[in-house]
């Protein structure tokens, strides 16, 4: 079996630092800053295949729910992040700013996407996968921001 292609690339934007009101800063020196793409296909439990929609995880207001994981021992990979993003998305801890995963928004499953930002500013997709995570492409089907409302009928 082959593997797509992969691509990862270092962005650097305006919008890639900032400070949010529930999670201080999003990214940084040492931080990796993780969004959560909820994958809406009606067969999403299957895993995630190009094309499919996606749906960013969102607060009630739609800025983004941003998960951010400061670079440790614990936490000193992009898989090491993304395994600390399913903790955080199945409800068993916060993330190391204290954020929590909303009660009215599905818990992350095979199927769904993380999005990485390192703390070198490299961006990586991982597809969650029944054991571990797989890099996939860059999605293209991504839906409006959905608001927790919308992602917990998801």
């Amino acid at each position: 079996m082959t593997r797509p292609y992969t691509v990862s690339a270092r962005i650097t934007t305006t919008d890639a630092v900032g400070i949010t009101p529930t999670t201080g800063p999003t990214t940084g020196p040492d931080l990796f800053t993780v969004t959560v793409y909820m994958n809406t296909h009606r067969d999403n439990f299957d895993g995630y295949q190009p094309g499919h929609p996606l749906a960013a995880a969102t607060h009630p207001d739609g800025t983004p729910l941003r998960l951010v994981f400061n670079a440790s021992t614990r936490i000193h990979d992009h898989e090491a992040a993304a395994s600390a993003t399913f903790t955080v998305g199945n409800h068993v801890q916060a993330d190391d700013h204290g954020q929590t995963w909303p009660d009215d928004i599905r818990p992350v499953s095979v199927g769904d996407v993380i999005k990485i930002t390192t703390p070198g500013h490299w961006i990586i997709h991982l597809q969650l996968d029944p054991v571990g995570f797989t890099p996939v492409p860059e999605p293209t089907d991504l839906t409006a921001l959905a608001g927790t409302s919308a992602t917990s009928r998801l």
